[in-house]
């Protein structure tokens, strides 16, 4: 019975220590959102992309520079002339101050800064879409995670119930032996059935407790934050529709979405390349005043100030074919784009078929193994009712208690495999965030 009290005592702090902080799915996920920090990454790439979406870095805008300097020489001359005379001057000092105002505009450029805009834009989606893959992908796994921690303390439960039984039938047999009713064979039998239950809950506490480790660290929290799930049982969704689910994909799955829009920045860098066939017209002007000091010559000091401008109309003429090369590169990258969108509709045809089957299975296995569990139910009170009459050995008993817990883990492992497939049909189809966190903004 020392064994007995061992168990009660770690359940015991168990439920102390996971009693402190419960969380539904719903606080899992705002919670992950918040703190985990591949998704605060991810945004932060994101915003990097939404900052250089703007008319200046493609080129809409001008350029405009202040600058001011002052340069100075000093030379010593010496001069000869042809009547053979000579002179020489010495320390010679010429100083020239400037400030001003410059302009630098890009006014047409064959449509590249138009393509350039267009571009960033896309790229700034992209970074929307690389963040919603990871929201996915991090709400996929706390949700997994979430229905494990149920289903292994479900089974922490069931395992309970059988230490509760085992130890029921303990005092029994032990009752029995003292009253000659049963042999020290029976009894020994008892406390092995007993020892090997206990043996299996104090494993099953550990694998809880791991699991709870593993939602916390999705989660971000601290190492000593120690939580539990709110929810006792898994809810399937029995209604999926595969048609709606298909279509659905082909809307919405953000991989696909992304291999699309690969495929539109391809198109863009095309339009880039092509407008390198046109001339370019750019504009330049200045605003600014300049000194200039002699030490020598009839002028002492020279005073500047005025209006410079330009404008500068190019094309280029020949560039050694790289126009040619840059362009059939371009039409190569769009033909390669559309090929991994078909890939991509490909795989995700292949996978949705298979989570669809092995979705199909598991609500079969679900129901099936339901009624297997109320079988074994029943057939495990008769038992042990019997066995309390004295009229089953308590090695039938043992096999009716088995046989029950095997059929609670096999509904437990058939109800969790069937709200993974869920999970990965609703991430598949674009529909994760919809359904498990419809508050968020993305």
């Amino acid at each position: 019975m020392k064994r007995f009290c061992l168990i009660i005592t770690i359940l015991t702090s168990y439920t102390l220590i996971y009693s402190q902080e419960i969380y539904n799915l719903k606080q899992c996920i705002e919670t992950g959102l918040e703190n985990n920090y591949s998704i605060r990454i991810i945004r932060n790439e994101e915003q990097i992309a939404h900052n250089n979406a703007i008319i200046g870095n493609a080129g809409y805008l001008p350029t405009i520079d202040l600058s001011g300097g002052v340069n100075g020489s000093v030379y010593n001359f010496n001069y000869n002339y042809s009547d053979g005379t000579s002179d020489k001057v010495s320390n010679n000092n010429t100083e020239t101050a400037n400030i001003g105002v410059n302009l630098n505009w890009t006014l047409f450029d064959g449509f590249g800064i138009q393509a350039n805009y267009a571009r960033l834009k896309e790229l700034e989606q992209m970074g929307e879409l690389n963040t919603r893959i990871s929201i996915e992908d991090l709400i996929a796994d706390i949700a997994g995670v979430y229905y494990s921690m149920i289903r292994q303390k479900i089974r922490l439960n069931n395992l309970q119930s059988a230490v509760n039984l085992s130890k029921e039938r303990l005092r029994i047999v032990e009752e029995r032996y003292h009253i000659g009713l049963n042999s020290l064979l029976e009894l020994n039998q008892a406390k092995a059935y007993f020892n090997a239950d206990s043996s299996r809950l104090i494993s099953q506490l550990e694998t809880v407790y791991s699991t709870s480790v593993s939602l916390g660290t999705l989660m971000a929290l601290k190492p000593d934050h120690t939580i539990s799930v709110g929810d006792s049982s898994i809810s399937l969704n029995t209604m999926l529709d595969k048609d709606e689910l298909w279509q659905n994909i082909l809307i919405s799955n953000t991989s696909l979405l992304k291999s699309q829009k690969n495929k539109t920045l391809s198109e863009i860098d095309y339009k880039r390349a092509i407008s390198r066939n046109f001339p370019y017209v750019r504009l330049n002007g200045g605003y600014g005043f300049t000194s200039n000091w002699y030490s020598t010559g009839n002028t002492d000091m020279q005073e500047r100030l005025g209006l410079n401008y330009g404008i500068t109309v190019g094309f280029t003429l020949f560039d050694g074919f790289n126009r040619r090369r840059e362009q059939r590169n371009a039409q190569i990258q769009i033909k390669n784009s559309e090929l991994r969108v078909q890939n991509v509709e490909l795989a995700l045809n292949d996978q949705f078929s298979k989570l669809w089957m092995a979705y199909q299975n598991n609500l079969q296995l679900w129901s099936l193994e339901k009624e297997n569990l109320k079988v074994a139910q029943d057939t495990y009170s008769t038992a042990m009712e019997r066995y309390r009459l004295g009229e089953l050995s308590g090695i039938e008993s043992r096999e009716a208690q088995n046989t029950l817990l095997e059929a609670e883990e096999r509904r437990s492992i058939s109800e969790y495999n069937t709200k993974l497939c869920e999970i990965s049909l609703l991430q598949l189809s674009g529909q994760l965030l919809n359904t498990l966190y419809p508050e968020n903004g993305k």
